[in-house]
């Protein structure tokens, strides 16, 4: 399970600008805040994991379809879709560090500590009775564990009727009488709480007079809701049906922080699955599993995952849930899965005038679809797949070696090729491999300092195999492939490096296992 410490998370973050995965934006002009650029390594894992949402969610279903929908959007858009009236953040300021938090995310970090004495206590009862512990019983039965429980039962429904009645003093109420303190100076001198609107407002038109006020889009949902009638009636689509994208959103969030994990300027992976009324609890569970297999089938730890349903739901929803990860700093929100109702589709059809139906043959009527809705962040997953894999491992020599266990078929570069020295016609053999690797796969070639030090970069990297290339490659056409992850050594033909590489780092051994 990862580590959950702040120590953990610079880390990553130092690894992660070290190796040319992620960057600061603009960062020599000393950064912008919550902003940042991928860099050489970052975008290949990025585009890794495009590659795996993309195919197993289109390419596997035929009744899933993609769509590239723009940024720009008529800005009735965002009135119908509730974004200009009810997207807002609820904020709060300690008057001593003069430093803003969103209210309810203060409120949650406070229930995950109540939570933890919850688990602590499960943990210690679990190791005294052994085999015998049964913990729903003792979740049921045990007095401390039951009085965490109603505590957080009490704040989540105090915090529900808040937020849905826009009483957000209510929220204060909460922060006080639970004498929650800034994280970073510890004072308790509160403000009240207010909102903001997260959209980003611009203008356009050719001269400021005739300019008109439009948004960046704040999710990439509603493009494709508003396309639902062009592709259900080109594609001649029947029910249930789902249209898939991936994109950028952007949120003026006052609060961005964690690195990658909250920035203003994000991407998205969304897919909207369009149902018949009635069916979409169904779908539901449908999607909640099939999403969770997709994470599992990384092969990361599977207690870094868990379920959690929203007891606050959003005004579109009927039912809600998050997928959560053990990010170092707790568990926190990586995908959600919502069944949205028929509001976005309603809401559009009203405010646009045009009829947004589907007519159903065998039942001889039209209806508005109901969506169940699949929506990951792009990198928070980058993240997540960084937080799972970065490790450092004491060796038998006593030596340190700093490696990426990224997902194979997720890592940047496939293979590295290493010829043992820079001479003898080791380089030349070298690149007539890499020349034949390279339509297949992505490649490094390496040929400066000892075989050692270049190992560890590779492991630093996450590459998964490197193939070095010594004289007896010249006699015999062998060469040593080495495993990162096991740093085991065998030496095979040249004509079996690509199938080897290929079998464990395929987009598709993934796919396979769906």
């Amino acid at each position: 399970m990862i580590k959950q410490d702040e120590n953990t998370l610079k880390n990553i973050v130092g690894h992660a600008k070290e190796y040319g995965f992620v960057f600061p934006s603009s960062d020599i002009y000393d950064g912008l805040a919550a902003a940042y650029d991928y860099g050489q390594q970052g975008v290949l894992l990025k585009n890794n994991i495009k590659e795996y949402w993309w195919k197993s969610m289109v390419q596997l279903h035929e009744n899933i379809v993609g769509i590239d929908a723009a940024i720009f959007m008529h800005p009735t858009t965002w009135k119908a879709s509730g974004h200009v009236d009810a997207f807002n953040d609820p904020l709060i300021d300690n008057k001593d560090s003069k430093k803003r938090y969103r209210a309810d995310n203060l409120i949650e970090d406070h229930l995950a500590k109540i939570e933890a004495k919850i688990d602590k206590e499960i943990t210690k009862a679990a190791d005294r009775f052994g085999e015998s512990f049964d913990e729903k019983q003792y979740r049921e039965t045990n007095p401390r564990v039951k009085g965490y429980q109603e505590k957080i039962d009490q704040i989540n429904e105090k915090m529900k009727i808040s937020i849905e009645t826009g009483q957000l003093e209510g929220l204060r109420e909460i922060i006080e009488g639970e004498g929650i303190a800034c994280p970073l100076s510890g004072s308790k001198n509160w403000t009240e709480v207010r909102q903001f609107n997260l959209m980003f407002s611009t203008e356009m038109g050719s001269l400021a007079e005739d300019a008109n006020k439009i948004y960046l889009r704040p999710e990439t949902a509603q493009g494709i809701f508003v396309n639902y009638l062009n592709v259900q009636k080109t594609g001649r689509m029947k029910l249930p049906f789902g249209i898939a994208q991936i994109g950028k959103a952007f949120r003026n969030e006052i609060i961005a922080r964690q690195f990658i994990f909250r920035m203003r300027e994000f991407e998205q992976m969304e897919m909207q699955f369009f149902v018949k009324p009635g069916e979409e609890m169904e779908w539901y569970e449908y999607w909640k599993n099939f999403r969770l297999k997709w994470h599992a089938n990384l092969g990361i730890e599977s207690d870094n995952y868990r379920f959690h349903d929203h007891l606050n739901l959003a005004h579109y929803a009927n039912a809600a849930c998050d997928i959560e990860f053990n990010f170092p700093m707790g568990f926190k929100e990586l995908e959600g899965i919502h069944s949205r109702t028929d509001f976005d589709l309603g809401a559009h059809e009203k405010h646009s005038g045009k009829k947004l139906q589907y007519f159903d043959n065998q039942e001889n009527r039209s209806y508005t679809p109901y969506v169940v809705e699949t929506s990951i962040g792009l990198d928070r997953m980058f993240l997540a797949i960084l937080s799972a894999s970065y490790q450092v491992e004491v060796l038998e020599d006593g030596s340190e070696r700093t490696v990426l266990r990224i997902p194979k078929p997720l890592a940047p570069y496939k293979v590295a090729i290493l010829p043992l020295t820079a001479k003898d016609g080791l380089p030349e053999k070298g690149r007539e491999l890499l020349n034949e690797l390279r339509f297949e796969m992505d490649c490094t070639y390496e040929e400066k300092d000892s075989i050692g030090k270049r190992y560890r970069r590779q492991d630093a990297i996450g590459t998964p195999f490197s193939v070095t290339i010594d004289h007896q490659t010249l006699e015999d056409n062998t060469v040593t492939i080495r495993d990162r992850d096991s740093m085991e050594q065998v030496r095979i033909s040249v004509a079996e490096v690509k199938a080897h590489i290929q079998a464990q780092t395929s987009i598709s051994t993934l796919l396979k296992k769906l």
